[in-house]
């Protein structure tokens, strides 16, 4: 492909899926400035490497790849301190209820070893294809369902524990 081609196509995605990718770093990072932080360096990661693309359909995996790998290593150099962002203060300062859905879910979800976190984010809350995960996480298929699977048993443990509680 013309590097122009992979270019206007990875703008093209950007545009069109920034929603997700967003969305995606929010999930492990729990923070906006640290999801838009994640999202701006897997960017300039991609535009650093944009030759490797060889298929134009691959641009989005590949690029989900990034954001992946990009909020794990963010991860990693924060050793899990949790920032809470200005947005959260002043919701707790007010003392309004919690209006988080589903709150226990995500709890038991940050549980979860990042293998098992990543396969289950990226199947039911970016609702991608088993093969698309794969290739996002560079594993084959098998492996990834056995992750899946894994996972979700991990994660009813927990959220089962957490209810006796």
């Amino acid at each position: 492909m013309k590097k122009k081609d992979v270019n206007e196509l990875f703008v093209t995605c950007m545009n069109d899926h920034k929603e997700d990718f967003y969305r995606l770093a929010f999930s492990y990072v729990k923070n906006q400035e640290d999801a838009l932080d994640i999202v701006q360096e897997s960017i300039k990661k991609a535009l650093i490497s944009i030759k490797a693309i060889q298929k134009s359909g691959s641009i989005k995996s590949w690029f989900y790849k990034i954001v992946v790998r990009t909020s794990i290593d963010f991860l990693r150099k924060q050793k899990k301190i949790t920032l809470v962002d200005d947005q959260t203060i002043d919701f707790l300062s007010h003392g309004k209820e919690d209006a988080y859905n589903d709150i226990d879910l995500y709890n038991a979800l940050d549980e979860l070893p990042i293998q098992y976190k990543t396969v289950i984010i990226l199947r039911f809350f970016e609702d991608l294809k088993l093969e698309e995960i794969a290739e996002i996480i560079d594993e084959n298929i098998n492996t990834v369902k056995t992750r899946l699977y894994r996972g979700l048993k991990l994660l009813r443990i927990i959220i089962t524990e957490e209810e006796l509680i």
